[in-house]
């Protein structure tokens, strides 16, 4: 369909397909997402015969090199366009010069260089095996990836899977960027047939692993999980699919008893505080926060208890008390709030200990609009005196600035201190009286 200038341009700048990059990523656990780049669009070309001021590309897709000028768009799907020579045939009038663009007659390095140009290009005349795998060959020494890309699609159409990774077996570069694409597109049979063929069990079993994030329904998802326990996967990657497998298996359970009894009715923290969303698929964190806000007191032999949780999947003592902290400070739970800090030894003497220190257990309890006698508590227990006096500044805790500064006989601070207070108020009648005392020796 014939296109005029106007027309072209209103296509081109409405086009939704971005441009993309080639990462050598391979830490599917660490990223485990569907990319939503296009794969199918080239980057911006510039029509110019010379080389020099072309943009070039590196294998990671980042430019290098001189600057790009403003030229013509060409997409991948016109470049390897299958409609017959014919129907390129030059309209009237057209330059005599111009002819040569719509032949087929080019060489493989010709046809590289005018697929990284943009140009239209019909791939079908390399017929021979010898003649795709030049033309294989010329896209890679040019170090561009989208015309690499362009080259696998039209291998990937015309040759045998056999053929193909046999081939690609020997050439690591090209066979790198097939890997991407596969995984950019989705085709998750093709990518798992070339890792069977290549003998990566472990990148087959984290292929294999990938699916399950297709599957929907939680039973079936965990079902499929099952079969990936057994996989061969690294010492550290067994562990965390052992550990998916069972928190996706806890989940459903607590899922159906907890949507039971907030259908139900009948149970307080349900009543004041409703399920905003379900537990299925989140995170292990998420987990033990909603554990430890619905579920705090339960027994551990309980699935929904939190000690239950910290114990199976092993949770650093510092991450289980910064969660039960948020959870309990959320419900004003300041009774839970205490124990969670309050240790005994063998004598049966208490003493309170925070593995995640008191500065952040104040931080934590301000934002959650801790009452300031609670917060008074906690900003003692801070023993940098530095930090102390900051937090207690900061947060209002007028008795604990003004036994600081008694205690480190700074006569001057108090004074000073005296003015941010409340004219009248019980904190400067306090601070009077220790300025008038004939106990203390200041030392300033």
């Amino acid at each position: 369909m014939n296109r005029t200038k106007g027309d072209e341009e209103e296509y081109w700048n409405s086009s939704k397909f971005k441009a993309f990059t080639f990462d050598d990523e391979d830490d599917e656990l660490s990223q485990l997402k569907e990319s939503k780049r296009a794969v199918n669009s080239l980057r911006d070309f510039v029509d110019d015969d010379d080389d020099d001021d072309l943009e070039r590309v590196s294998w990671s897709g980042e430019p290098v090199g001189s600057r790009t000028r403003p030229g013509s768009f060409q997409s991948l799907s016109d470049a390897l366009s299958d409609t017959p020579a014919k129907s390129y045939a030059p309209e009237l009038g057209r330059p005599k010069g111009e002819y040569r663009d719509y032949s087929n007659d080019w060489s493989p390095s010709d046809t590289v260089r005018r697929l990284r140009k943009g140009k239209v290009c019909s791939l079908e005349r390399f017929r021979s095996l010898q003649d795709k795998l030049q033309l294989l060959e010329e896209a890679v020494s040019m170090h561009d990836g989208n015309v690499i890309t362009a080259v696998l699609i039209f291998l990937k159409r015309t040759l045998s899977k056999e053929i193909l990774f046999r081939e690609l077996e020997v050439r690591q570069v090209a066979l790198r960027h097939l890997i991407h694409f596969l995984k950019e597109i989705g085709d998750q049979k093709l990518l798992l047939d070339l890792f069977r063929f290549l003998d990566r069990t472990e990148e087959l079993a984290l292929s294999h692993y990938r699916e399950h994030l297709n599957i929907q329904d939680p039973d079936k998802r965990k079902e499929f999980l099952k079969t990936c326990v057994g996989l061969p996967f690294s010492a550290e990657d067994s562990a965390h699919i052992q550990d998916h497998y069972t928190l996706l298996e806890r989940q459903i359970i607590i899922e159906a008893n907890d949507r039971h009894l907030e259908s139900a009715g009948q149970t307080e923290i349900f009543r004041k505080h409703p399920r905003k969303a379900s537990i299925l698929n989140m995170p292990l964190v998420t987990t033990l926060f909603y554990s430890c806000f619905y579920h705090y007191t339960e027994a551990e032999g309980t699935f929904s208890s939190p000690v239950n949780l910290k114990k199976t999947f092993k949770i650093p003592d510092k991450q289980y008390v910064l969660t039960a902290l948020a959870a309990r400070a959320k419900l004003r739970a300041w009774n839970d709030v205490d124990a969670l800090f309050t240790t005994k030894n063998w004598l049966g003497y208490t003493k309170k200990r925070a593995p995640i220190g008191f500065h952040r257990v104040v931080e934590i309890l301000h934002k959650n609009n801790a009452p300031v006698q609670i917060l008074q508590e906690y900003v003692n227990l801070v023993e940098d005196v530095d930090t102390k006096l900051n937090l207690a500044t900061k947060f209002k805790c007028h008795d604990v600035v003004i036994d600081t500064y008694r205690d480190l006989k700074d006569r001057q601070q108090l004074l000073a201190y005296r003015s941010k207070v409340d004219k009248g108020s019980a904190e400067e009648e306090k601070i009077d009286a220790l300025l008038s005392s004939s106990q203390i020796r200041w030392k300033n």
